[in-house]
C-alpha cells in the first residue's frame, strides 16, 4: 500500500466513525487552541505595550533616584510619585543645569515634573477628577503629549509664576460641553489647595499602556492637568526632583551616555548613604517588559499544553481499540503479503491524520479566541504564522509519538492468530 493510500485508508476510516473521531480530537483541539489563544494575545499585549512605550520616545533616558540599601526597583519605576525623600537628597536643577553643561552634544533636553496630588475642579453641578502635576516646557516632547488646541506651556508661564493650565479633552467636554476652553477659568482643588487657572492648552487624553481603556465612566476618568513648574514648587515645598527624563540627540549611543552620566552623577551622590541615581532607556525598558511578558506567556502556554498530553493519550487509546476491532483486516492484509513496515505506516498515518485534522481545528479556535480578548483588552490581534506553523508540526508530531505504539503492536500481529480473532 502506498503512502497516498494509507492517507486515503485513514480519511476513510475517520469518516466511518465520525464521532469518536471527533471526541478523539477533542482533546489535540483544546490543547492547541489554548497555546495559541495565550500566545495570540501575548504577542498583542506585547505588541501594545512595546508601541505605546516606544511613542513614548526611544531617545528618552529615565534618571531617577535609588535607594543603596533596598535597590528597591519598584520606587525606580514609580518615580517621583513615590515615597518621601529628604530634601537634601533630591536631584537639583542645579546639578541637571551641570549635566547639560557638561554633555551638549548629546543632551537635547531635560524634562521636569513634580506630582503635586489628586482633586477635582467643579462648576455648579459640573465636575472633573484630576491628578494636578507641575511641568516644564520640555514635558510634552518627552512624553508624547497630542496637543489639540491652544498654547502648551512655555517659558515665560514658569518665569512669571503663571498660574495656567493644559487639560485633558476629557475634561474640557466634562466641562465646557462643546464651547472652546481656551481662556476660560477652572477652579482646582488638591487638598488644602484651591486655585484659579486659566486654559491655555487642550491635550488628547489616552488611556493606560496596559489595557487600552478604563472601566471608570468618561464623567469619573481622572486626567492629569499641568502647571507650570514654577508653580507647583510653590505648593509643594520641593526644591528638586526623585525623577526627571532626559532626552538625548539622534545617532547617540544610550548605554554610553547611560555609563559617563552616571559617572558625572557620582561626585554629587558617592559620599551620600542613603540614595543614588540609576539610569535606564527606553529602549531598556521595552526590552526588559518584552522579555517578562514572554517570560509570563510562555509560562502559561506549557501549563495550557498539558491537555496536549491529554489529546495524545486519547489517539494513543483511540488508535489501540480501532486496532482491536481490525484485528482481521490486519491479518489478511498480513496473509495477501503486507509487510509489517507497511501495517506501522497505515496506523501511523491515521493517527497523524487525527492529529493533524484536530490541530488545524484548534489553531482556527486559538486565533478566534486570542482575537477576541485581544479586542476585549483593546489591542490589535497580533496571530503568528510561525506559532501557527509549529502547532501544525506538534499535532503531527504528536501523532507520530502516540500513534507508535498501537501501530507498532498492530504491525507484530500473528498473520494467523490475527485471522481467527473474533
Amino acid at each position: 500500500m502506498s503512502f497516498f493510500e494509507s492517507v486515503t485508508q485513514a480519511f476513510a476510516c475517520l469518516w466511518a466513525n465520525k464521532m469518536r473521531a471527533f471526541l478523539t480530537m477533542l482533546g489535540i483541539i483544546i490543547g492547541i487552541g489554548s497555546v495559541i489563544a495565550i500566545m495570540t494575545l501575548g504577542d498583542s499585549l506585547s505588541g501594545s505595550v512595546t508601541d505605546s512605550m516606544s511613542g513614548l520616545g526611544v531617545n528618552n533616558i529615565t534618571l531617577s533616584l535609588q535607594s543603596k540599601k533596598a535597590q528597591n526597583m519598584v520606587r525606580l519605576m514609580r518615580g517621583g510619585s513615590s515615597g518621601n525623600i529628604d530634601a537634601k537628597n533630591l536631584i537639583t536643577d542645579e546639578m541637571l543645569d551641570d549635566l547639560c553643561g557638561n554633555f551638549p552634544e548629546e543632551l537635547r533636553a531635560v524634562s521636569k515634573s513634580d506630582t503635586v496630588g489628586n482633586g477635582i475642579t467643579t462648576a455648579g453641578r459640573l465636575y472633573a477628577n484630576l491628578s494636578l502635576v507641575g511641568a516644564n516646557e520640555e514635558y510634552a516632547d518627552a512624553n508624547n503629549l497630542i496637543m489639540i488646541n491652544g498654547r502648551y506651556l512655555i517659558e515665560r508661564d514658569n518665569a512669571g509664576v503663571k498660574k495656567v493650565a493644559v487639560v485633558s479633552d476629557r475634561l474640557a467636554a466634562n466641562m465646557f460641553g462643546s464651547e472652546d476652553p481656551i481662556g476660560k477659568q477652572i477652579t482646582v482643588t488638591v487638598g488644602s489647595h484651591i486655585a484659579v487657572y486659566t486654559i491655555v492648552e487642550v491635550y488628547k487624553y489616552e488611556a493606560g499602556l496596559m489595557m487600552g481603556g478604563q472601566t471608570a465612566s468618561d464623567r469619573d476618568i481622572s486626567t492629569t492637568v499641568y502647571i507650570p513648574m514654577s508653580v507647583a514648587r510653590k505648593i509643594t515645598g520641593r526644591p528638586g526632583y526623585q525623577s526627571v527624563t532626559l532626552i538625548i540627540n539622534n545617532g547617540v549611543d544610550s548605554n554610553d551616555f547611560i555609563d559617563r552620566a552616571t559617572g558625572f552623577f557620582n561626585k554629587y551622590y558617592s559620599r551620600n548613604e542613603d540614595y543614588g541615581v540609576f539610569m535606564m532607556s527606553m529602549e531598556s525598558l521595552i526590552d526588559t517588559v518584552k522579555e517578562m511578558l514572554g517570560t509570563i506567556q510562555m509560562a502559561i502556554a506549557a501549563i495550557a499544553g498539558i491537555a496536549l498530553l491529554v489529546g495524545g493519550i486519547g489517539v494513543m487509546n483511540i488508535m489501540l481499540v480501532s486496532i482491536t476491532e481490525r484485528t482481521k483486516e490486519i491479518g489478511t492484509r498480513k496473509a495477501i503479503g503486507a509487510t509489517n513496515s507497511e501495517i506501522r505506516v497505515q496506523f501511523v498515518v491515521e493517527a497523524v491524520v487525527i492529529s493533524l485534522i484536530g490541530g488545524v481545528i484548534g489553531i482556527a479556535f486559538g486565533v478566534a479566541l486570542g482575537s477576541l480578548g485581544a479586542s476585549l483588552l483593546g489591542t490589535p490581534a497580533s496571530p503568528s504564522v510561525t506559532n501557527m506553523l509549529i502547532a501544525t508540526g506538534f499535532s503531527m508530531a504528536i501523532g507520530v509519538f502516540f500513534g507508535y505504539y498501537p501501530a507498532n503492536k498492530a504491525a507484530k500481529l500473528d498473520p494467523i492468530d490475527a485471522l481467527r480473532y473474533e
